[in-house]
């Protein structure tokens, strides 16, 4: 099921039982509600706030319908995972928050392009997992250059900023950028 979908019915959702949930989202569920991505997401990574029990409960809940209907959808598919991000993006990522959807209960922001790419290049080089989402951002060779200090600090391993230049390098093969 796709991202705008799952995102308007839990929209419905929390909004019968009286919720409502304002947050800012990361990673595929933002790129696919922006319209970056094509593909399905399993699951939605909120950055901040934490998010409160009754709203956990309430998505494992939709969860539990969603798997009545047929469709694969975990209870944990709402989930802070990525919230230690905050911490590491560039400063000012707060101000640069855009809007990503807005619904009778739910309010979600996500990042600004630049703060969005790096998080996707962080997470390639880090798992390995999200080239596929890399590539339809289609970033430019200046992103790419631009992402490329900040990706270096992400890691402590003295072997990090080399493997880092490798992965952007071939990234930006891919794409058709001379790095």
């Amino acid at each position: 099921m796709k991202t705008t979908v799952i995102v308007a019915r839990f929209d419905a959702f929390l909004a019968a039982e009286g919720l409502h949930l304002e947050a800012i989202i990361v990673g595929g569920a933002a790129l696919g509600l922006l319209g970056l991505i094509t593909r399905e997401t399993r699951d939605c990574d909120v950055l901040a706030p934490s998010l409160p029990e009754e709203i956990l409960a309430a998505a494992r809940r939709f969860a539990s319908v969603v798997r009545s209907e047929g469709f694969v959808l975990r209870d944990d598919w709402l989930n802070n995972g990525p919230e230690s991000l905050g911490s590491v993006l560039p400063q000012g990522w707060r101000s640069r928050l855009q809007l990503a959807f807005t619904g009778q209960a739910i309010v979600l922001h996500t990042l600004a392009r630049e703060d969005l790419l790096k998080t996707k290049l962080f997470a390639l080089c880090d798992r390995g997992l999200d080239l596929s989402d890399c590539l339809e951002l289609a970033p430019t060779a200046a992103e790419l250059a631009e992402a490329l200090p900040w990706l270096e600090q992400q890691d402590l391993n003295p072997e990090w900023p080399a493997h880092v230049r490798a992965t952007i390098a071939d990234l930006g093969r891919r794409l058709g950028h001379e790095l």
